[in-house]
């Protein structure tokens, strides 16, 4: 955690420069008589300033809390190989909840009409997804 949390600072800090770096270059590019700083590209580094600088405070927050076996000099490889939690390798729920999201995204660049054959797919594939264990031979 305390790695993860050194290298997005580094992360943000870069990020950081490279929108300056980013921006300064773009003005310097721009038309002599219509100095502009090409905004959508600034804009867009720029929210990598913001994201990794909201990774590295929340794993730093989480680090102070949690000591995982990766933080400790002396943890042995097994001490890292505790179960990571419960997963059917057996569910299609996944996939069709991922069709269905891939559809509803396509239709931004198809048309509307694919949202709504995406939407209701999605939809019934988060509930599937969701309540698989809760009903039929798996359910507890």
């Amino acid at each position: 955690m305390k790695t993860n949390t050194r290298i997005f600072t580094l992360l943000t800090f870069f990020y950081l420069i490279v929108t300056a770096v980013y921006g300064y270059w773009s003005w310097l590019a721009s038309p002599e008589g219509d100095k502009k700083i090409e905004v959508i590209g600034t804009a867009a580094i720029g929210m990598l300033v913001f994201l990794s600088g909201f990774i590295a405070f929340y794993l730093g927050k989480t680090a102070r809390n949690f000591t995982g076996p990766e933080d400790m000099p002396d943890a042995n490889i097994e001490d890292g190989e505790a179960e990571v939690g419960f997963f059917a390798p057996w569910s299609w729920w996944p996939l069709m909840l991922g069709i269905g999201g891939a559809l509803c995204f396509t239709s931004l660049a198809i048309g509307w009409w694919m949202f709504v054959i995406g939407l209701p797919l999605a939809l019934v594939a988060l509930i599937g997804f969701v309540f698989e264990h809760s009903r039929g031979q798996h359910a507890h």
